[in-house]
């Protein structure tokens, strides 16, 4: 059986079997919609508070499963009442989504990252999908046109939980925009999300991507030109991978060799910086310049990363069939799987030190999220 089989079959296994089980009985909020995702590592619950990105995320999760895995009523019910509890409470007066709100959706947080807008246009638009829910598209459009008007204005720094210098432009940004603008255009065929869609694009390849460094830098100046010292050398392997599979689907819809063969190639620049060769595993960040890494816990060993790097090879290798793919997805699995897999509730922990060690301090939010892991053995379970 071929590699891209094998991964198949156990992703889909994984997901089906393991990750979906776990979420249906720790996280879902079967009484009042969305996810619960403040909790420790085995599922138990530190807080009933609700980030609205993590809603967008499990609403994505669910609708692609029904969508693209199995066509499950209990995918669907979980679903709908996420999209309901969204529309409902995930916005505030102005129509930006808010960061965190209560478990029944009363403010916590008000809107100060980009990226709940983002997630929750992802979640609507793969949600109406499944069900043609017209006011789950309208809000997702808004949410669009609302995002692309705001990080274009110079004062812009929501990108909560990350923290953005003035006059800066982040890679997380056009990455990500890739990402959502191609998913949109596919649900609503409209010209102007394509167009979108292959605006973000660009700005990674053109700008982001730097070849002369063999890096994605995460961060320029608001003229997209590079930026002195350990901020303008700081790159995240896993991050850049992440973005390089966003730019993999949609150059593939654009039929854009050249850019396909541009971000595969940045895939094995990422895995060759990341990789530790101490201790194994791929670094949260490095710097590329020389400096002390400017991101913080860089040495740490992040699941997000490797789920990221696991599906992005898969795919690589799928377009190219190039040998190095499966050499690099097979050390990456190998160490993900010894180190991050917890056999014994389905699921995988989160955060490790260096040494491959679990910890159990902050990293961004205080949550298990319901994405990087189900996502990436969703799609890879579509492969082959």
């Amino acid at each position: 059986m071929s590699l891209l089989k094998t991964a198949a079959a156990e992703y889909r296994s994984l997901l089906l079997n393991e990750i979906v089980p776990f979420w249906f009985r720790y996280g879902v909020d079967q009484e009042l919609g969305g996810v619960l995702s403040c909790m420790t590592e085995d599922g138990t619950p530190i807080s009933t508070d609700k980030y609205v990105w993590s809603q967008g995320r499990w609403l994505w999760v669910v609708s692609a499963l029904y969508n693209r895995v199995e066509q499950r009523a209990e995918f669907l019910e979980s679903a709908t009442k996420t999209a309901r509890f969204l529309l409902r409470h995930g916005r505030d007066t102005a129509g930006r989504w808010l960061f965190a709100v209560t478990r029944t959706g009363e403010p916590l947080i008000p809107h100060t990252s980009i990226f709940s807008d983002c997630f929750a246009v992802y979640g609507l638009s793969e949600y109406y999908r499944a069900t043609r829910d017209e006011e789950a598209l309208q809000a997702a459009r808004e949410a669009f046109e609302r995002i692309c008007r705001r990080v274009e204005e110079p004062d812009f720094r929501e990108v909560a939980p990350a923290t953005l210098n003035p006059g800066r432009r982040a890679h997380a940004v056009p990455m990500i925009l890739t990402e959502v603008a191609n998913e949109l255009a596919q649900t609503t065929g409209d010209p102007a999300h394509e167009a979108a869609a292959d605006e973000y694009a660009r700005r990674v390849l053109e700008y982001f991507i730097r070849p002369e460094k063999k890096a994605v830098l995460e961060y320029l100046d608001w003229n997209y030109q590079p930026l002195p010292g350990a901020e303008g050398s700081a790159v995240e392997p896993g991050h850049a991978i992440e973005s390089m599979w966003f730019l993999l689907h949609w150059a593939r819809r654009r039929r854009n060799e050249q850019a396909i063969a541009r971000a595969v190639e940045c895939i094995r620049w990422h895995c060759e910086l990341g990789w530790d060769e101490e201790f194994g595993g791929l670094k949260l960040a490095v710097d590329i310049g020389g400096h002390e890494p400017y991101l913080a816990n860089a040495e740490k060993k992040i699941w997000w990363v490797h789920t990221e790097a696991l599906y992005g090879l898969l795919l690589a290798y799928e377009m190219t069939g190039e040998a190095w793919c499966a050499e690099w997805y097979e050390r990456i699995h190998e160490w993900s799987v010894k180190h991050f897999y917890m056999p014994e509730v389905g699921e995988w922990r989160q955060r490790l030190d260096r040494t491959g060690q679990p910890v159990t301090e902050l990293i961004a939010l205080p949550v298990k999220d319901p994405f990087h892991l189900p996502r990436a053995a969703l799609l890879a379970a579509l492969l082959g």
